[in-house]
């Protein structure tokens, strides 16, 4: 049976129709002809139009853009022996687009799997502490380990984030009360160094009276002037103890 003009002009334009593909500026095509890499495509491999032999190639799109990528809660044992759960997040982009289907069968679900005991890996060697305090080295060496791991695949791990640390009930309650002792430890260092401060502020003060009887005198007068100011019914006026000093060797000699 043939076919009439008719339908030959229909096929040959579902055929041009298969062949032309439309990538847009964040997707390149990875093209396969009789299921080896394809080289030399028209076009290249995108952005833009590129045109395929349809029924011999398989093209294969893969996005360009950057893929933020959430790591589920992991269980770790830190160096120190303290269980907690750990979740972060993952930002990578595709670089070079054929090895990252080639080289791997599923790049993203690879790249999930690697961060995942990548993180249990470098957590599980650091101190509790160094968890709390040195997120930002943490993170610095989970980007580093994960990117050399996936660059076979043609993926560039741009930043890695410690979300969460969720610690046991009883090692938050321990840690409360490391940081209450430790805020009444400095509250006490700071009383002692006010006391002596005012100690020596004191001794000064002594210094000069001693150099200068009359200062003495004027802070007796400045004295009397404040509590006659409080308006109280008993006033007490210091005596200098130079001045009773004879009256009082008059009586032991006796």
């Amino acid at each position: 049976m043939l076919f009439s003009p008719i339908s030959l002009l229909v096929l040959l334009l579902v055929i041009v129709f298969l062949g032309f593909k439309v990538l847009p500026e964040y997707e390149r095509a990875v093209i396969f002809r009789w299921g080896r890499l394809a080289r030399g495509i028209v076009g290249g491999n995108g952005p833009g139009v590129i045109i395929i032999l349809p029924f011999i190639d398989r093209m294969t799109r893969v996005s360009m853009r950057t893929v933020t990528m959430d790591v589920p809660p992991q269980d770790v044992i830190t160096r120190d022996n303290v269980t907690v759960k750990v979740n972060a997040v993952v930002y990578f982009r595709v670089v070079d687009p054929q090895r990252a289907i080639v080289q791997v069968e599923d790049y993203l679900y690879a790249t999930s799997m690697m961060a995942q005991t990548t993180l249990r890996s470098v957590l599980g060697q650091s101190q509790l502490d160094d968890l709390l305090s040195k997120r930002e080295q943490i993170n610095a060496d989970l980007q580093r380990i994960i990117d050399q791991q996936t660059e076979p695949w043609g993926v560039k791990v741009s930043a890695v984030e410690v979300k969460n640390v969720d610690l046991p009930q009883e090692m938050q309650r321990a840690i409360a009360r490391q940081a209450e002792a430790e805020r009444e430890r400095r509250a006490k260092v700071i009383h002692a160094q006010g006391e002596f401060e005012a100690s020596q502020r004191l001794a000064d003060a002594a210094d000069v009276i001693s150099r200068n009887p009359a200062a003495l005198q004027l802070r007796y007068l400045q004295t009397l002037v404040e509590i006659a100011a409080e308006k109280n019914s008993t006033t007490i006026f210091p005596i200098p103890i130079d001045t009773l000093a004879p009256f009082i060797k008059g009586l032991l000699t006796k």
